[in-house]
């Protein structure tokens, strides 16, 4: 009696080679990918699903489209898998790139962030710019459990994840 080789395995349980799948190779498939896309990203990093910047987010959806192919056999299964591997290696490629580099790179990959408040003043033009709105302010005030006042911010920011971050001007005490 002789055994199938791996390969005879991978191309029978993934369909490999067939024109159509069974239910249970889309589904074998699926697990197959699920692993394989936690390996691969065990190579990249863990900010592609953490910080969420322009940079970060696009990696996400590319990288989801490239997978499902995979999964449903619109595309060759390993050469799929190739793909976003190259995918995330090209992530953390430009991510070490933009540390290392000190004339913009990093600005131009990730962004950088947006001063919505000066000083206490509006900045109308940059916020205008951002599409970001009083009520929006209002809104990252409560967020982190700030009094309602425009009027008692010093800073705020737009950052790169399109968070909101603002910084209180210090209560004068009074003696």
């Amino acid at each position: 009696m002789r055994f199938p080789s791996m390969q005879e395995v991978f191309s029978t349980v993934f369909g490999i080679h067939d024109q159509t799948l069974t239910w249970w190779q889309m589904s074998a498939r699926a697990i197959g990918v699920f692993f394989a896309a936690l390996l691969i990203m065990r190579v990249g990093s863990h900010r592609v699903f953490g910080k969420n910047t322009a940079f970060d987010i696009i990696l996400g959806i590319i990288y989801g489209s490239v997978l499902s192919r995979a999964i449903t056999g619109n595309a060759p299964f390993w050469p799929t898998l190739a793909a976003a591997l190259t995918l995330v290696l090209l992530h953390r490629g430009l991510a070490m790139v933009a540390y290392h580099t000190h004339f913009g790179f990093g600005n131009f990959i990730k962004g950088r962030p947006r001063v919505l408040v000066r000083d206490g003043e509006l900045q109308e033009e940059a916020m205008r710019a951002s599409s970001v709105t009083k009520n929006d302010l209002l809104e990252a005030l409560r967020s982190s459990g700030s009094a309602l006042d425009l009027n008692r911010i010093d800073h705020a920011y737009l950052e790169r994840s399109g968070k909101i971050s603002i910084i209180m001007k210090k209560e004068e005490k009074e003696e």
